[in-house]
């Protein structure tokens, strides 16, 4: 039973026969505001993003207890409402369904996945209801969705690979490798880390594609040029695992490129697995630096700590749970904003939704704080995108460090799309 429905079930339990009040906790103010916000919440529980749905829905149950514990929304207790969509576009489609009509949400917010995020958008839209993706992709900021898709709380692929490409070009080699997953997400890093490489002078040598959902890799890797100076590889799902193993093994003893990798490559995954020695002295990007580094804010530590991660980015009562800690602080982040725009909105119901959105628009960003423990933010109201500070980090003894930070700056381009002129 999820930690929302015990806590709605705690409160109606004080409702007596014949229309009594309800017995309330004193943060909320009385039995007439104190009706719940309904959070959707579209959660890859099964299918290729389970690592990250178990890791997803753990921390916005921290965020909806640290929420509540405040005085939840506009003197409101908040409840999110997890539904399954197996990480699959048309099941996505039909949770958004579920989410809006049957369980009454005020909006949904949560999926990663490029794909079923393009599959489930357009239900939000037709839906009117705010969809708030946790996710990476190109897909909301190119304006290839709607006025209430947003994605307030992880930066974009675009701006990421904008962002660290000089780094890879001026330390680690100009002629690059891309290995990527054959779909959505992988084709933004495609496209944008290749463009990105030749604005710095670089040059994409090769272009290896790999199905999401494949599980053997070395058939793969002969397709990597010789002249490759910097393999650059992103895979996601559950075997990654067998991915970076693989690549070792090809490479072996023998010479080989630079390695620069997305974390996405390596979440949930322990770096000091058998197999994974030959990933000493390569560099990752990370969303948010996994291990506990020297310079650690106050607000990072009590992030850790209210999720549950220990200084090695594993459960603290599991060393080895492996968290997906590059990404699942934009669950955190994004339920901090749903709370800032629906105050800023003064929103009691569906019928404000309209004013949700546009009061998030007018957001310009945040700083590092509680709220936002990744970094501080710059938010683009137009193209519902925000920017954030990157993590290049090196592997060393076996933990990720981090030896370059990005500048929000770093990461900007045009603007593709003013979701700001269309209508509702």
């Amino acid at each position: 039973m999820s930690q929302s429905v015990i806590h709605r079930r705690s409160l109606l339990a004080g409702l007596a026969a014949g229309g009594a009040a309800l017995a309330l906790p004193a943060r909320f103010a009385s039995a007439q505001s104190a009706a719940p916000i309904k959070l959707g919440f579209q959660l890859h529980r099964t299918g290729i993003g389970a690592a990250y749905g178990r890791w997803y829905e753990r921390t916005a149950q921290a965020a909806l207890k640290r929420l509540n514990d405040a005085g939840g929304i506009n003197g409101r207790p908040v409840e999110i409402h997890f539904e399954d969509d197996g990480t699959d576009p048309k099941r996505g489609s039909e949770v958004v369904e579920k989410l809006a009509t049957q369980a009454k949400c005020d909006l949904i917010f949560g999926p990663l996945f490029s794909h079923v995020v393009i599959g489930s958008a357009p239900r939000a839209g037709e839906l009117k209801i705010p969809y708030l993706v946790c996710s990476e992709g190109f897909h909301v900021a190119s304006g290839a969705l709607n006025r209430w898709a947003m994605q307030p709380g992880i930066s974009d692929v675009r701006a990421q690979c904008t962002s660290v490409a000089p780094f890879v070009t001026q330390n680690l080699g100009k002629k690059v490798t891309l290995i990527f997953p054959d779909y959505a997400f992988g084709h933004d890093h495609r496209d944008y880390f290749s463009e990105a490489v030749k604005a710095q002078g670089g040059e994409v040598v090769g272009m290896v594609a790999i199905p999401p959902t494949e599980t053997s890799f070395t058939r793969y890797f002969p397709r990597i040029p010789r002249e490759t100076e910097v393999i650059y590889h992103v895979m996601i799902g559950p075997a990654v695992l067998t991915f970076v193993k693989e690549l070792g093994q090809f490479y072996g003893k023998r010479a080989r490129p630079e390695i620069f990798g997305f974390i996405d490559s390596l979440e949930a995954v322990d770096l000091n697995s058998p197999g994974l020695e030959f990933l000493e002295g390569t560099h990752f990007w990370e969303g948010h630096c996994r291990n506990l580094q020297a310079d650690a804010s106050e607000h990072e530590k009590a992030y850790r700590a209210a999720v549950g991660v220990d200084d090695n980015g594993a459960s603290v009562s599991d060393a080895r749970d492996v968290s997906t800690y590059g990404h699942m602080f934009s669950v955190w982040e994004t339920l901090s904003v749903i709370r800032q725009g629906m105050e800023a909105a003064g929103y009691q119901g569906p019928a404000d939704r309209q004013r949700f959105v546009e009061a998030v628009e007018a957001m310009t960003g945040w700083e590092e704080s509680a709220d936002h423990p990744q970094g501080r933010k710059v938010f683009n109201g137009k193209t519902h995108q925000v920017f954030a500070e990157q993590a290049i980090s090196k592997v060393d003894g076996g933990k990720l460090i981090r030896v370059h930070k990005t500048a929000i700056e770093d990461s900007f381009y045009p603007d593709a799309v003013d979701y700001t002129t269309q209508s509702f």
